[in-house]
């Protein structure tokens, strides 16, 4: 794939008023939600599960691509189409998940680095073959006493960079995704720090790998206090916060950072996204790769049951639609044009 193709892929996927639909749970993940839900986790209720979101009827105004993961990307809708295909039929951009999870950090008993560098060409021929246009990447920092350490930062940077080179080289748009993680007691102003630290090292990394800025995305944790933390920041100050660290380490010729939801409510995490979009327009795209927070409430209303699935479907377009229009919030595009 071209320069310009990979660059022009990385546009589409955040255009004003659209975002990305994260549906690459792992089986043991999705197979907890399922459950909390009383639902079997099989192969055929995750693909009716996933299949129920793609083929809501005009997500393409709100949603531009769609995150898959290994075992739904070789399966077939009930029609008998390639899930693939059947996302772009309509109207929206097929990627997948490329990683192969995490495992401890050598000499660390709590921080993780993400694995699946080896094979990985292979797999993203594969995965270009079956259709998928870009690609995903995550890695995780946990925020504690002395943590994350040095060691945890440099290894997930340099993975990431590896990553994204071999998916530009392979045609696919990378999605590189330093997640840090919610969980603990920190203050969004620790958390902001340590997002800083860690973008600025990938970044580095990135550099180093001779990535394309232009033709990848970053996916980002917005910044928010920890979970436990007893002192909570409002959907300004995380905006705030958020854009801070943004303005000192991204450079901006990224195409565009897709915001993470990372164990926000649904609502909570519309309003900072429309917090962070109030500031006007940035060097880069603003917009969301939610999987939980875009699901949520269709999964609790879908319980498995097909009779269920049109009111399912509308609250996930529902969700869609509130977070397409937190992203032109105050950029000047209307409803009325995202909807055309």
């Amino acid at each position: 794939m071209s320069t310009e193709r990979l660059r022009s892929t990385a546009r589409a996927l955040v255009a004003p008023g659209r975002g990305i639909l994260a549906a690459d749970e792992s089986t043991p993940t999705i197979t907890k939600r399922l459950q909390a839900h009383r639902i079997p986790s099989t192969e055929w209720t995750r693909r009716d599960w996933r299949e129920l979101l793609i083929t809501a009827i005009d997500a393409k105004r709100w949603i531009s691509g769609v995150i898959l993961y290994d075992e739904t990307i070789h399966q077939l809708t009930g029609d008998g189409t390639p899930f693939p295909e059947a996302i772009q039929r309509r109207g929206m951009i097929p990627g997948i998940k490329v990683d192969i999870g995490t495992q401890p950090l050598p000499g660390s008993t709590s921080e993780k680095v993400t694995e699946g560098l080896d094979g990985l060409e292979a797999r993203l021929t594969r995965y270009a073959q079956l259709g998928a246009r870009f690609a995903k990447w995550r890695a995780i920092f946990t925020i504690a006493d002395g943590l994350p350490s040095n060691a945890c930062l440099q290894q997930n940077a340099e993975r990431l960079a590896r990553y994204a080179a071999r998916c530009q080289q392979q045609g696919l748009v990378p999605i590189i995704e330093p997640e840090v993680l919610i969980e603990g007691e920190h203050s969004l102003e620790r958390c902001a720090e340590v997002t800083e630290q860690t973008l600025a090292g990938v970044f580095q990394a990135l550099r180093a790998h001779d990535v394309d800025l232009e033709g990848a995305l970053l996916k980002a944790n917005m910044v928010l206090a920890g979970a436990d933390c007893p002192q909570r920041a409002d959907a300004a100050e995380v905006a705030a916060g958020t854009l801070r660290c943004m303005r000192a380490v991204l450079p901006a010729a990224l195409c565009g950072v897709v915001f993470l939801s990372g164990g926000q409510d649904p609502r909570e995490a519309t309003a900072n996204l429309r917090a962070i979009n109030s500031h006007g327009r940035q060097p880069w795209e603003l917009s969301f790769s939610f999987g939980r927070a875009l699901q949520q409430d269709a999964l609790a209303i879908w319980g498995g049951d097909p009779d269920r699935a049109p009111a399912a479907q509308a609250a996930f377009l529902q969700r869609a639609r509130a977070n397409g229009l937190a992203r032109v919030h105050t950029q000047g595009t209307t409803h009325g044009e995202i909807a055309a």
